[in-house]
This record gives structure tokens, C-alpha cells and sequence, in this order.
């Protein structure tokens, strides 16, 4: 799923309701994908009854959706710690970066006003 991140453009249309609708979309695609699984299960065992089947496979399904929503659940956790990490190792490179540039500004500034007084010194 797609999140707003900040810098992106404006112009980029973002809507919850997309957001919505593809999760909806990746739901039923993986709750078709398990009962197919399961019916294929069942079709191995032929002496279940068609009750003792639908248990089956209704039970494969709703246990295959749970393991499914936890595994995307540690990936979210995973990716937004990965993200916190890399902010801050960012934010500690741009600090940094700022400082060796304020150092050498801080360096230059005496540089340039010796050598413009140098300059006006030879000059009269």
C-alpha cells in the first residue's frame, strides 16, 4: 500500500479510499489463493464428508489469513523501524555536514578579509 511521504509531490494524487480498495483487492486475492489451497487439501483426503470438508477448509482459511495479517504486520513493524533508522542516521549526517560547512565558512571568513586587507595594503 502507498503512503504520503513528506516532500513527495502535491500534485500526486493520494486517496485512503485507493488505499482502501487495494487492501480490500489483496484481502480477497489471498482469501481465493487459501481456499484453493485447502480445497486442494481436501481433495488428497477423499473419505472427509462434505461437512467434515468445509470444516477444513474453513478452518485452513481463517488460520492461513492469520499467519498471513501477522507476517504483514511484523513487515509494517520492520519497515517503520527501518525508516526511524535511517531518519535519524540522515539527520545526523545532515548535523554533521552543516557543521563541517559552518567550520570551513568560520575558516574562510579570516582568509578573505587578510587577504583583502594584504590586497589593500600593496595596493597604495
Amino acid at each position: 500500500m502507498r503512503r504520503h511521504r513528506p516532500g513527495a509531490s502535491a500534485v500526486e494524487p493520494h486517496s485512503g479510499l485507493a488505499d482502501e480498495a487495494e487492501g480490500y483487492l489483496l484481502a480477497h486475492a489471498h482469501h481465493g489463493q487459501a481456499r484453493c489451497e485447502a480445497e486442494d487439501l481436501c481433495a488428497l483426503m477423499p473419505w472427509l464428508t462434505t461437512a467434515q470438508a468445509e470444516e477444513v477448509v474453513g478452518h485452513y482459511v481463517r488460520r492461513r489469513l492469520d499467519v498471513t495479517r501477522q507476517l504483514l504486520l511484523a513487515t509494517a513493524r520492520r519497515a517503520d523501524e527501518l525508516r526511524q533508522e535511517y531518519e535519524a542516521r540522515y539527520s545526523d549526517l545532515r548535523r554533521a555536514l552543516l557543521r563541517r560547512h559552518a567550520v570551513v565558512a568560520c575558516a574562510l571568513l579570516p582568509c578573505a578579509v587578510g587577504a583583502g586587507t594584504l590586497a589593500g595594503v600593496f595596493t597604495r
